[in-house]
């Protein structure tokens, strides 16, 4: 959607969000962030337990220690 500007009958060089989708509020985009951070801090927890187990445990679950220093060696953000 644009906006006409009177008169000239042309369109502004403003543009709005494309058709059919809402700009994203203030709130969503806090809550989205949130989401990220709380997804972030998840898998750190995990990595971290994993990583503590031992090799019988592991062993047990079909990972082995070169899998599990893999995962533990990834950024909180990959997956």
């Amino acid at each position: 959607m644009h906006t006409i500007v009177r008169g000239g009958g042309r369109l502004s060089g403003r543009t709005s969000a494309p058709r059919g989708r809402a700009p994203a509020s203030f709130g969503s985009r806090v809550a989205s962030l949130l989401r990220h951070v709380l997804t972030w801090s998840e898998r750190i927890r995990q990595r971290r337990a994993l990583q503590a187990l031992d090799d019988w445990a592991l062993k047990d679950i079909g990972l082995s220690r070169a899998d599990v220093m893999r995962e533990y060696d990834k950024r909180f953000w990959q997956e």
